[in-house]
């Protein structure tokens, strides 16, 4: 009976510890929210992390929201202290799944929906997008874009600025997961 208890204790720790979960620290999220004839309101952060259940789907990322750098450093300080509220709002996240996603089947580029909750700003909204997953190199390059709106979120937009920045944000997502 001991040697049963064990056993049994075994595999569930086994599969607790050995469950197969590709991560980085290095994930990139580009957004721009610029409108034609104006200075270009764009971003980058390059050190974004994220995590892929692959044995059910589930993801996350995680985004330091003073880690997104402008070409304008004075147009960053705005975004950070003025429309988005680091201090207070420090991190962008998302909670969700890939739906049907089997990573045996994952071999050339595939896309997938995938859908959760994305918090920005203390706001959380569900959204759903399409996700590009290639497997190179035993490593998941992933990406995808979409749109949100800042009113969406309760960004709020200087009146004197209104014209300069659009209401529909574009963001581009990359990531290149591996085994942790």
């Amino acid at each position: 009976m001991k040697k049963i208890v064990c056993l049994i204790m075994f595999i569930f720790v086994g599969n607790v510890i050995f469950s197969q979960k590709m991560m980085t620290r290095t994930g990139e999220i580009k957004f721009e929210a610029s409108v034609p004839s104006f200075e270009p309101v764009a971003a980058v952060n390059n050190s974004v992390s994220a995590i892929l259940d692959e044995s059910n789907g589930e993801f996350a990322a995680l985004a330091l929201v003073k880690a997104f750098k402008f070409k304008v450093p004075l147009m960053e300080e705005h975004f950070n202290e003025n429309y988005i509220e680091s201090s207070q709002y420090p991190k962008a996240t998302f909670k969700g799944k890939i739906i049907n996603f089997d990573a045996s089947k994952l071999t050339n580029e595939a896309k997938y929906d995938v859908e959760g909750d994305l918090t920005v700003h203390g706001v959380t909204k569900k959204i759903k997008t399409k996700m590009s997953l290639v497997l190179k190199d035993g490593k998941i390059n992933a990406s995808c874009n979409f749109t949100v709106k800042v009113q969406d979120f309760n960004i709020k937009i200087p009146s004197v600025v209104k014209s300069k920045v659009s209401e529909n944000v574009e963001i581009e997502v990359n990531f290149v997961l591996a085994e942790k």
